[in-house]
């Protein structure tokens, strides 16, 4: 890959305003012990130790590594069939809009969006991690993916490329295939559910749609669209998440979730009734 200067420099200039500062600091001790080069020498020390205490934060912090894996994943996905497009940029930024992240945490979000865009990237760095903390937390495991799989669907399907990175992040987690199968089915269908609800389609339709949200055939018993549901609710319930690891931000996309499929369970509920 040819050295591009304009874009090292952009994301060094990043880096250095992310830890100015720690550089401040450091440069100041320094200048006091050690004149211009003490000063040099400061800042750059103040740099690699705020880097690590950040990158240690992180690493035991797990609502920090699910931010940070969110974003970065999510610009690998973005870039895994070799553009990037309008309709995923904005999905990422719905995203920041729905978690009503300050400027700061904005800037970071996209910086590690920006991350993950790197041709170089390694899915794995941020994502055994997140599975570490997360090996006994299934529904924020199941939260993440269903997340990443909506930003691939954002430019409308999900294309061989995405389906890579996403099989791979799977496997990371150790979600097994039909597992991912399952959750990409459910995730089409909120898609089209809430699509076809604001497009005003045929009720028939939606009916449908309501009945793979939830996972279950409409041949199901009552009993078993109740337990379909009551799965599906306890898998997205937003104080769950939040007490297992998901990011306070990320509440109101955990509310939109659930409140779907209240929404398709209603619909059903109202048509086995008429």
């Amino acid at each position: 890959m040819a050295f591009d200067a304009q874009t090292k420099g952009t994301e060094v200039g990043m880096s250095v305003k992310k830890h100015s500062t720690s550089i401040l600091l450091g440069a100041v001790v320094g200048l006091f012990s050690g004149g211009f080069w003490g000063l040099i020498f400061g800042g750059f020390v103040g740099f690699l130790i705020s880097r690590a205490l950040k990158g240690a934060v992180a690493a035991i912090n797990p609502q920090a590594a699910f931010f940070k894996a969110t974003f970065t994943v999510m610009g690998k996905v973005a870039k895994a069939d070799g553009r990037v497009t309008e309709n995923e940029i904005q999905f990422a930024r719905d995203v920041m809009a729905q978690m009503r992240l300050d400027e700061a945490r904005r800037r970071q979000a996209m910086e590690f969006f920006t991350e993950g865009k790197d041709p170089g990237f390694d899915v794995s760095k941020v994502v055994k991690s997140l599975s570490v903390m997360l090996r006994h937390r299934p529904a924020v495991k199941l939260m993440f993916i269903e997340i990443q799989l909506q930003a691939a669907m954002a430019d409308g399907e999900v294309s061989e490329p995405e389906l890579k990175v996403i099989d791979e992040m799977c496997r990371l987690l150790d979600f097994g295939a039909d597992t991912v199968e399952e959750v990409i089915a459910r995730v089409k269908a909120q898609r089209d559910f809430y699509q076809h609800g604001q497009a005003g389609v045929d009720s028939a339709v939606l009916l449908k749609d309501a009945y793979a949200v939830l996972g279950v055939d409409e041949a199901a018993s009552d009993a078993e669209v109740k337990k379909a549901y009551r799965r599906q609710m306890s898998q997205h319930h937003p104080d769950k998440l939040v007490s297992k690891g998901l990011p306070e931000e990320m509440i109101e996309i955990a509310k939109e979730k659930s409140q779907e499929i209240q929404a398709a369970y209603e619909r059903i509920k109202t048509a086995r009734k008429t």
